[in-house]
């Protein structure tokens, strides 16, 4: 097995895993400020995707697709949560994942009848096509270590926005002590619709950033979902921190998992039998890390002791 090889599917996993941070963040605000499970935060990812595919293929620009991600992920999220998410807030959860999950289902008939049930597919830019050259000759493309980049990045401007400004101290605040900002003169429904737009924003981006490496389709988001459900769960609900370490660890398991784990059954099993065995260990992988996790840290790596 060649170490290059390696290397790259490892840059890989670092790749998945900050486009799932860019789902978990927006996912683990939302519950530690609202304490609202949110199901169809997997839709906003889709309606980001669907965005930037009708944007690119309308005018050719692949920033213009990025920025109308942005905003249609936004703005369903705004409206979403002024029309239906603000009257569960004091519904217990139950209640939650039924409207939600009714999301879910009204987000993927919607998008099937404005776009069709056939996939849409999304090129990436000329500037990031090809492959870049990196120390010990290894060659990886482009767009993947520009996808490395801007997922950081974002990661480190939320950092500094929950760290460093009015609005992160009120979302802080607010995770710990809703009533105590909202008696402080806090208004707690424009807080809570900033940070649904805030979050979905973040899913809509990933949606449009991983729409250039696969089909932009109908129901691409609940997949995700699942994972930066288990994203969350290991980082500790309510930390953009844990989001973070959660989902680079999330993206190196699943990635290397896939890659190694079939060659590790190589050694003593048909090739047949551990592309099989490998491929099925791999695929569990992710949820044994998260229930390794949980039995030494109960609330998760940043969730509180």
């Amino acid at each position: 097995m060649s170490w290059i090889l390696l290397v790259e599917q490892a840059l890989n996993g670092l790749q998945f895993g900050v486009m799932l941070f860019l789902m978990a963040a927006g996912l683990t605000l939302i519950f530690g400020v609202m304490g609202l499970i949110n199901l169809a935060h997997g839709s906003l990812y889709m309606v980001g995707a669907f965005a930037a595919a009708a944007v690119a293929a309308a005018t050719g620009s692949f920033v213009l697709a990025l920025i109308a991600s942005l905003a249609a992920a936004a703005l369903a999220g705004v409206l979403i949560e002024a029309t239906i998410i603000r009257r569960l807030y004091d519904r217990d959860h139950l209640d939650q994942v039924l409207a939600t999950f009714a999301l879910i289902l009204i987000f993927s008939e919607g998008t099937r009848w404005a776009f069709g049930s056939f996939p849409l597919f999304l090129d990436r830019p000329e500037a990031l096509s090809g492959t870049v050259s990196l120390p010990f000759g290894i060659e990886y493309s482009r767009y993947r270590l520009a996808l490395i980049g801007v997922g950081l990045a974002v990661a480190a401007g939320l950092f500094w926005m929950i760290a460093k400004t009015r609005v992160g101290i009120r979302i802080r605040a607010g995770e710990n002590d809703r009533e105590m900002i909202a008696a402080l003169g806090v208004d707690i429904s424009r807080l809570y619709t900033l940070v649904f737009a805030l979050g979905a924003a973040l899913a809509g981006l990933a949606g449009a950033l991983i729409g250039a490496i696969q089909s932009v389709q109908v129901g691409m988001g609940e997949p995700v979902l699942i994972l930066a459900f288990v994203v969350i769960v290991i980082g500790g609900i309510g930390s953009v921190q844990g989001a973070l370490v959660g989902a680079i660890l999330v993206g190196l398991t699943d990635t290397l998992g896939g890659f190694l784990l079939p060659k590790a059954f190589a050694l003593f099993l048909s090739p047949a039998a551990a592309t099989s065995v490998g491929s099925s260990l791999a695929s569990m992988s992710i949820y044994i890390l998260m229930a390794g996790v949980l039995l030494v840290r109960p609330k998760g790596l940043f969730g509180g002791a």
